[in-house]
């Protein structure tokens, strides 16, 4: 039976069965009840796959979201980043319609860009009267600074989105732009590569027209905006991509598209402005920078002449600007364009500009600071959306007819105090969309953000489609990704297969792109490898021995006396988390329990297992477009770990607790080995070593200290070198090699100077010699770099050294004072390279400040 057919039976037990709600507007049904011709064959093969294989290819989708890390960043903590939304109903536009729409949001583009041109130019619309000069110059987005700041060629703005919904009639309807640093491309083009995993053959026979030519596009316009000064013989341009961090939430977007389009990803930081030019802080040295693709807000791009207290701009980036010796786009300042009170005049201005009405029409919107608006928009309040010109972060528009009393009284007195920081729309109910909801299709409402960018001629190029977002109820006034809502793929059907387009080069010119490589790293990327790569191996140190101490303890066979104050206090030194049992407190030694959950669960404790790890995973997020798609599967396994970690630990406390931390151990070790086999040799692998095996060698010379520098002269000395063996993974190959109880001069040898075992100190110390050797000179002189001289202090004390001294200690003395002497000599000078690594390779210089602080806040 076809879809066509159930629903003319209005079989509801069906849920693959699509049936139109009552009095509303839906994507499937025309106004008159007829199903659009175009979702029929998308609705029959769904009905044909059936739920439960439907319900698969879903699953199948979040995996493939998970793996890929496609997060939307809720809050300023990755542990709380959400697995990007992704419904596996696709929304469809036929050919004839998206024609009319993609020629609608070109001349739309057209229009906000002669606009903006004109906003920071002559201000012929404020002259003419068209446009009241409260409206822009009351408006946040608007920068005066930016007057005159002009990019090459002939459009001023270079990419703009639009969010639509469709009206009662059928049409598309445009209810706000984004012309500031429009978001939701990446995302677009991530949703397109899963459904054409997910539903290989539904795509491929549906003829959905591509994306790829509105990225190549995108890259073309960015190379020709490089200002002509900057290149000579024939360069090609520098272009970098401006993210304010790990902690934005489209963060995933801006690596995504870094990697997608083969430019770097930047932060303010990495960017320095000097004699006159922008260029980006590398191992190599500074490279000049010739377009910025931002994805930070205008105000907070330039700390001297924006937002002083600002520090994810580039001080001194609208002075390079003005003066046109960088690109950015958008241009600082449209954001000035997003003002949903500009819709009112977008009539009159197209008039002024191309001579007719705009064929994609605008919401009717109304503008408090003109008198007869607001007496209508007082007078209507339940009628209206009402939302302030400028917009904030996390607050959304507010609907009258959702108000109590008092609410609508308590903002009609705002609106009455500042008018003109307050517009109004007219509600457009969004129209229904088939979801795959609980079991069976659903409807909910659907927003579609649709994508512009600067081509050639004067023009601009629409994606085909777009970024689709629906509500979380079939009710819901609010479609935003801040409140749960997901997303769907935007299928434009074509009436033939299109051509088939990718990000290569064409011939000619450009071909020389395909020799460009972009080696050079901003140093905050290979300080964030490096860190990464320490702050796992001492989460792996900690978990391994936090193992050996909870097998000990839980030995069947009775300690000796001393025994466990010795392994307590070893885990509070090797963690850092002093005072814990270092501290003379017997109740404390007596009922371990809690101190030791704290030292794994702990997130807000330096030192924690879950510190150390969450750590980790902050620098995996700032160089995540460096990583591979089965090092992200790791980082991922373990987030999910951690999730859980403080709940299984605590079952796990009164039996085998030490299970609990195997799946760590395991992800610990996969991401290890992936170190070796899936990451390029480059500089940021040679620094991911680096801090690895710099950590390690901290970690053994702590732990040595810790557990053998002690001399009890009992049994606790071997139950010392057993541990220390064990925590190290060498006690199994200890005892098939020596065949003989424990002895602290052949378990020192094992541990120190074994070059066989890969978890011994020299190992270690062989390691980074050869890594800290192939980094690029820093100093024009033939002596030895200091952290290399550093190194080898370390190791030739090492090789030198004796077990049989090291082991042995005076009648009488409490401590091995050899081994005590060697391993703090250890720790004192490698962390002095760590201090020269630090200060030689990672930049930490500020640049240029603001001398008086603006001030600047968000208006009431």
């Amino acid at each position: 039976m076809s879809f066509t057919e159930n629903r003319i039976l209005g079989d509801q037990s069906e849920p693959m069965v699509y049936a139109r709600q009552p009095g509303t507007t839906d994507e499937v049904y025309d106004p008159e009840g007829r199903m659009r011709s175009h979702w029929q064959y998308l609705l029959d093969s769904l009905q044909q796959l059936g739920g439960e294989t439907l319900q698969e290819r879903q699953l199948k989708a979040e995996r493939i979201l998970r793996d890929d890390g496609a997060t939307y960043t809720l809050a300023s903590d990755t542990l709380n980043s959400r697995t990007w939304g992704l419904d596996p109903v696709p929304l469809l536009l036929d050919s004839e319609e998206w024609s009319q729409i993609e020629t609608g949001l070109s001349e739309r583009a057209e229009l906000l860009n002669l606009l903006l041109a004109d906003i920071y130019g002559p201000r012929e619309l404020i002259r003419c009267g068209i446009l009241p000069p409260e409206l822009i110059f009351s408006h946040q987005g608007f920068l005066r600074p930016c007057q005159g700041v002009k990019l090459p060629g002939e459009h001023q703005l270079i990419l703009h989105s639009s969010d639509m919904v469709r009206d009662a009639d059928g049409s598309m309807v445009v209810i706000g732009d984004r012309t500031q640093t429009p978001s939701g491309a990446g995302y677009a083009l991530e949703n397109r590569t899963v459904m054409r995993r997910v539903f290989p053959s539904l795509f491929r026979d549906s003829h959905v027209h591509r994306l790829a030519l509105f990225f190549h596009t995108l890259r073309q316009t960015l190379n020709r905006l490089a200002p002509p000064g900057n290149l000579s013989g024939g360069d090609l341009p520098t272009v970098v991509i401006m993210t304010p961090g790990a902690y934005s939430e489209t963060y995933f977007e801006h690596t995504y598209l870094a990697n997608y389009l083969g430019y770097p990803l930047v932060q303010g930081g990495d960017l320095t402005v000097r004699n006159g030019y922008v260029w980006m802080k590398s191992l190599d040295g500074l490279t000049r920078v010739d377009v910025i693709l931002r994805r930070v807000d205008d105000n907070f791009c330039d700390a001297v002449e924006l937002r002083s207290d600002s520090h994810l701009g580039v001080p001194g980036l609208l002075e390079v600007a003005r003066a046109g010796r960088v690109a950015v786009a958008n241009p600082l300042g449209s954001g000035v364009l997003e003002n949903p009170a500009l819709l009112k005049y977008l009539p009159q201005i197209s008039q002024y500009f191309l001579g007719h009405e705009l064929q994609l029409r605008s919401v009717p919107s109304y503008w408090c600071g003109d008198p007869d608006d607001l007496a209508y928009v007082l007078a209507n309040v339940e009628k209206l959306v009402i939302k302030r010109c400028s917009r904030r972060s996390g607050e959304y528009g507010v609907f009258g007819n959702q108000l109590t009393s008092g609410e609508k009284q308590a903002l009609i007195a705002r609106i009455k105090q500042s008018p003109h920081l307050f517009a109004a729309q007219d509600f457009l109910s969004p129209s229904l969309t088939p979801s795959w909801q609980n079991g069976g299709l659903e409807s909910r409402p659907s927003l579609l953000r649709s994508f512009t960018v600067a081509g050639q001629g004067g023009t601009y190029a629409v994606m085909p489609g777009g970024l689709t977002r629906i509500g979380v109820e079939v009710d819901s006034r609010l479609i935003a990704n801040q409140l749960g809502s997901i997303s769907k793929d935007t299928w434009v059907l074509a009436s033939e297969p299109e051509k088939r387009m990718t990000l290569q080069p064409t011939p000619g010119v450009e071909r020389r792109e395909q020799m460009r490589q972009y080696t050079n790293l901003p140093s905050r990327m290979v300080e964030n490898l490096f860190w990464m790569g320490r702050y796992g191996e001492r989460a792996d140190t900690a978990i391994r021995l936090m193992r050996t101490v909870f097998l000990q303890l839980n030995s069947a066979y009775r300690l000796p006396e001393g025994a466990d104050r010795l392994l307590l206090r070893a885990v509070s030194e090797v963690t850092l988390t002093l005072p814990g049992f270092t501290a003379e407190d017997p109740e404390l030694l007596k009922h371990p329990e809690a101190e030791l959950l704290s030292v794994i669960c702990d997130s807000r404790r330096t030192g924690s297992v879950k510190s150390s790890l969450i750590a980790m995973l902050n620098c995996a997020e700032e160089v995540k477009e460096l990583l591979s798609a089965d090092i992200q599967r790791i980082i991922n396994d373990i987030r999910d770990e951690l999730n859980g970690l403080e709940g299984s630990v605590s079952r796990g406390m009164t039996s085998a607790p030490e299970e609990s931390l195997d799946p760590l151990i395991t992800a610990l070790l996969a991401l290890s080995g992936l170190y070796l086999d899936s990451m390029f040799r480059g500089l940021g692998w040679r620094f991911l070593q680096i801090g690895r095996r710099l950590e390690k060698a901290q970690q053994v010379a702590t732990l040595l200290r810790a557990l053998l520098v002690p001399v009890h002269g009992d049994a606790s000395d071997d139950l010392a070198m057993e541990s220390a063996l064990l925590t190290a993974e060498a006690l199994n190959t200890y005892r098939r090699r020596y065949r003989a109880e424990t002895n602290i001069a052949s378990g020192l040898g094992v541990l120190l100077v074994d070059r066989s075992n890969p978890r011994s100190l020299i190992y270690q110390l062989d390691k980074l010699r050869t890594d800290l050797a192939l980094l690029p000179a820093r100093g024009k002189g033939p002596e030895m770099p200091r952290e290399q001289r550093l190194v080898l202090e370390v190791y030739s004390a090492v090789q030198l050294v004796e077990m049989r001294i090291l082991a042995s200690s005076d009648a009488g003395e409490s401590t091995r004072a050899a081994l005590d002497d060697l391993l703090q000599l250890v720790q004192k000078r490698l962390n002095a390279v760590a201090i020269a690594i630090s200060e030689d390779f990672f930049d930490h210089t500020g640049g240029p400040q603001q001398l008086v602080n603006t001030g600047w806040k968000s208006e009431l």
